[in-house]
């Protein structure tokens, strides 16, 4: 089709953005500010049928306000990550404005980003955004062959896959975002502020356990091929070549 890009594969339908907040007024201003900026929005006001939803609505997004009357959130993420069928759906969390500690554990348990009641509906409408397009989601996917190799290492960055002697493992969003980042800088040391700032996107005043918890569990999931991954004592981390 003309004015396409070769090489690129292009998404018509509008990206779906499944919201779950149990206060009325919020999820009407959520729902109301992100169908007028083009996205096709659900809205659900208890966290039990979220899964349910999920199959039926297919959303490449969820926006989820940790304090729910039926289920904790963090419940909720935690699950979301841990199921093959769900682990890669971004989630943007809605936290209190003095809930520091809360989204911190919110990132550390997989979650994609976060806004703070009061927020403005333009920046949730931003923040959706961008963490569809950092998620892939966004108006196409490009797909080139890239490939890193590292001994019983293989990344499959195009498809998404990851292999330790020829055995795929299952890594959340973040993981592998987190495991390519350092593969495609090897050698170089990768401060946590660094990391932070490039694999979840945006500068947050880091908490260093958060991308020390990340780096525990993918060097977990990594089994032989952890030692690629070094730490440098008192500033951060670099991938071994």
């Amino acid at each position: 089709m003309a004015g396409k890009i070769p090489g690129l594969l292009f998404m018509d339908r509008p990206k779906r953005i499944l919201i779950v907040e149990d206060d009325p007024e919020i999820a009407n201003i959520e729902q109301f500010n992100l169908d007028a900026a083009g996205f096709d929005t659900k809205a659900i006001a208890y966290g039990g049928g979220i899964f349910h939803e999920i199959r039926n609505f297919a959303p490449d997004l969820i926006i989820l306000d940790i304090m729910l009357p039926d289920v904790d959130g963090f419940e909720i993420i935690k699950a979301l990550k841990e199921r093959n069928d769900t682990r890669s759906i971004p989630v943007i969390m809605v936290t209190a404005k003095d809930a520091q500690d809360d989204r911190i554990y919110g990132l550390e348990l997989g979650a994609d980003d976060y806004v703070v009641k009061p927020f403005s509906p333009r920046e949730l409408v931003l923040r959706a955004r961008a963490v569809l397009k950092r998620a892939g989601a966004g108006d196409y996917i490009e797909n080139p062959q890239n490939i890193i190799e590292k001994g019983i290492l293989r990344i499959d960055k195009a498809g998404v896959k990851v292999t330790v002697a020829q055995k795929e493992i299952e890594l959340t969003r973040v993981e592998f975002k987190l495991l390519t980042y350092l593969a495609e800088h090897p050698s170089i040391v990768l401060t946590r502020q660094m990391l932070m700032e490039q694999v979840w996107g945006y500068n947050y005043p880091v908490n260093s356990r958060t991308v020390d918890t990340h780096i525990r569990r993918l060097r977990k999931k990594l089994g032989q091929a952890a030692d690629y991954i070094e730490t440098v004592r008192g500033i951060g981390y670099k991938f071994k070549i």
